[in-house]
């Protein structure tokens, strides 16, 4: 199996997504930029890979849990989604905040054993350095869409799937 270790902020939309009790989530940014606006971006460049799963690699989960996070994406990624990195049976979700998202997946990736996994986050703190090559960073606000970043995933998937 191949896996997809998937951010949303900063990677599907701007990376200033904040929640409100009443509201839910939302971005503060400016008005050209939409909550998961590159989701379907993303839909397009996975395409010629059906078989690449997800895990979701975002704090979502903590608030929204796996399978609620997992349904605000559109169905051509939401059907990919084969859990989370944060396991709320295993877990306890002030010790899992404090590690780096680099450690966060890392473990993930040594629990499940994929074939082969790359990460899209717009946060490299705390990635191990022989797993530095798997991320592929992201824009804060652009996210998932800038020409290097699309250049890097595209090259990181055919290499993935040879």
């Amino acid at each position: 199996m191949n896996i997809l270790y998937l951010d949303f902020d900063g990677v599907l939309h701007h990376e200033n997504c904040l929640y409100h009790p009443r509201r839910g989530a939302y971005l503060e940014a400016p008005e050209r930029y939409t909550l998961f606006q590159h989701a379907e971006l993303l839909v397009q460049l996975l395409a010629p890979y059906p078989a690449l799963q997800i895990v979701l690699s975002t704090s979502w989960v903590l608030r929204y849990g796996c399978s609620a996070t997992a349904k605000r994406l559109p169905p051509g990624l939401r059907d990919r989604v084969v859990g989370a990195t944060f396991h709320s049976r295993h877990m306890h979700a002030d010790d899992f905040r404090v590690l780096p998202r680099g450690v966060q997946v890392a473990e993930d990736a040594l629990r499940r054993q994929p074939r082969a996994w790359i990460a899209l986050d717009d946060d490299d703190e705390g990635w191990l350095k022989e797993h530095r090559h798997r991320l592929i960073k992201t824009h804060q606000y652009e996210g998932l869409n800038m020409p290097g970043v699309i250049q890097k995933l595209n090259a990181k998937l055919a290499e993935m799937h040879k």
